[in-house]
């Protein structure tokens, strides 16, 4: 039995962790669950501190989270994005998301199957805006070759695992030539580690016509945390949306799988949430910890009730309960 640290962040979360439950315990996965509370869901709980020290212990301490979008109370007074401040305090480093169709699950095309990896340490989002004068605003983006060796050396050694042949470095140094320059060339020297993958590049702009275009070109994209986050959705958009994927962070000895997304509870209805978005990546963890044929199993539940369209919840288009949706599920195992 693998212990899971289960991170609740309220919302619709409350939703998505009785589905994946329900379909665990149907599928004898043996997971067992220990519950920590933050965001919204610490609030509710009667605590003052949206992400405590216990929340962040047990992940390192079990190395493996599965976790729901953490949401901040209405009335907070922190400006923080907790979701980031999770990532930063385990430092983790690389985010991975996986791109494929559902089975069931209309899609712009199909057949699509690729990684992409987010490094989600530096960038834009790990820094200061500042006003210089009134009207003049100034954001800086961060690049150390530290951080873009290990993140490009752990995109390597995925797309080794995962038998993939290429990978392509996406940046945009044709502009910015220190920042993205530097990524690039630490792009070039991690590749010469692994010459049995084709290491590749791409201009961000161009990787996002082609990733509309002739998606089925790519294996692994490496790309930094800004070009990085629009390709996620872009690659989401492309295979039906959030429901068909995941999001999986690593950090030394840490994994964390997220649902894609949460809402708050006056924006979906409890008890009507779609529950893939947590179902998906319970699914991937359920193949990190060796457990592919529970995985695989889920998955075809999954897909059989999509293409039966019989059972689909409302931002699917049906009408369906998240126990409805969960049930039918479960049925088909």
């Amino acid at each position: 039995m693998r212990t899971v640290a289960f991170i609740q962040g309220g919302g619709v979360g409350y939703d998505q962790e009785a589905s994946v439950r329900a379909v665990l315990a149907a599928v004898r996965a043996p997971v067992q669950f220990e519950v920590h509370h933050a965001g919204v869901a610490a609030a509710e709980q009667g605590s003052n501190i949206a992400l405590s020290g216990d929340v962040l212990q047990a992940v390192k301490t079990h190395g493996i989270a599965l976790k729901t979008k953490l949401l901040t109370a209405p009335d907070a007074k922190i400006q923080t994005n907790l979701n980031v401040a999770f990532r930063r305090a385990l430092g983790l480093y690389a985010s991975v998301r996986p791109v494929h169709n559902l089975g069931g699950l209309p899609a712009r095309f199909s057949g699509v199957n690729f990684l992409l990896c987010r490094e989600i340490t530096e960038d834009l989002y790990n820094t200061g805006e500042y006003e210089v004068v009134p009207g003049v605003v100034q954001s800086f983006k961060v690049a150390t070759a530290l951080a873009a060796v290990r993140f490009f050396r752990f995109a390597f050694q995925l797309a080794t695992r995962e038998k993939r042949k290429s990978v392509h470095c996406i940046h945009k140094a044709n502009i910015l030539k220190m920042s993205d320059g530097l990524y690039l060339d630490c792009f070039k020297r991690v590749a010469t580690e692994f010459p049995d993958i084709a290491a590749k590049e791409l201009i961000i702009d161009n990787a996002c016509m082609q990733m509309v275009s002739k998606p089925h070109q790519f294996e692994v994209l490496a790309a930094g945390n800004m070009y990085g986050d629009l390709l996620s959705d872009l690659g989401a958009g492309i295979v039906g949306g959030i429901s068909a994927t995941a999001s999986i962070d690593s950090g030394e000895g840490v994994t964390v799988y997220n649902a894609v997304y949460g809402a708050t509870s006056d924006t979906v209805k409890r008890g009507t949430a779609n529950p893939l978005p947590l179902l998906m990546p319970a699914i991937e963890m359920l193949k990190g910890i060796g457990e592919t044929d529970s995985a695989t199993r889920v998955v075809s539940a999954i897909e059989r009730v999509l293409t039966e369209g019989q059972v689909k919840p409302a931002d699917l288009g049906g009408t369906a309960s998240t126990d409805d949706f969960t049930n039918a599920i479960i049925a088909k195992l």
